[in-house]
């Protein structure tokens, strides 16, 4: 009888030993799993300048350092003390028509003039090396042109604050020996500023040709 009960109580401990040994696995393979488990990355969108405006809805791509921006990325003033906005449309080869993208972009920037009244806008018609040929001498202005007429007829901009010029292919902004890099340059540049503010030092006068 004495020798049945402590094979009971053997029993009993060995069962109690068994079951605390394979406790700790569990708990253990439950922390392993944890630490293994991989926490969401976000990836911040692209800001090129700095200024807490995604680069895409930035309409004002390359403001500096420390001026303060409205929710689309350009600088939050007013005439007198710094306006500034950019306008960039490109072309096919030989072809001065607008696409509908850029017709939109410019459609911006008619707003802008008509909150800011006394802006102007100069506007830039650039051609490739691979464009230049008698039959299109005229491509860079009436590239200009159509920037200009799509502000004066659809949105009566006046025509006294549109400067419209030529700069063939003297400015550049990607080499003309790839085709990538033709397909840059045939482009308008645009740039709404204050009535007397200055030019930017690589377009100044020289460069390009009032007309």
């Amino acid at each position: 009888m004495k020798t049945h009960s402590w094979m009971m109580i053997g029993v009993v401990i060995a069962s109690f030993t068994l079951a605390s040994c394979q406790s700790v696995p569990i708990k253990d393979l439950s922390r392993k799993e944890s630490y293994n488990t991989p926490k969401a990355m976000i990836e911040p969108l692209a800001d090129t300048d700095n200024d807490s405006v995604p680069d895409i809805i930035d309409n004002c791509p390359n403001t500096p350092k420390g001026v303060v921006t409205e929710e689309y990325g350009c600088p939050l003033t007013t005439i007198g003390t710094g306006l500034q906005m950019e306008y960039r449309a490109f072309f096919a080869k030989g072809s001065s028509e607008l696409t509908s993208k850029y017709q939109v972009e410019l459609d911006k920037v008619a707003a802008r003039m008509k909150e800011y009244d006394t802006a102007i806008f100069k506007i830039e018609g650039h051609i490739s090396e691979d464009e230049i040929s008698k039959e299109l001498n005229s491509l860079p202005k009436n590239r200009a042109l159509i920037i200009k007429n799509h502000l004066l007829l659809k949105h009566g901009i006046e025509s006294n604050r549109l400067m419209t010029l030529n700069c063939e292919t003297k400015a550049p902004i990607a080499p003309n020996d790839t085709e990538e890099g033709r397909a840059f340059n045939r482009r308008v540049y645009g740039l709404l500023t204050e009535p007397d503010n200055d030019y930017p030092i690589n377009l100044k006068t020289g460069i390009c040709v009032e007309f």
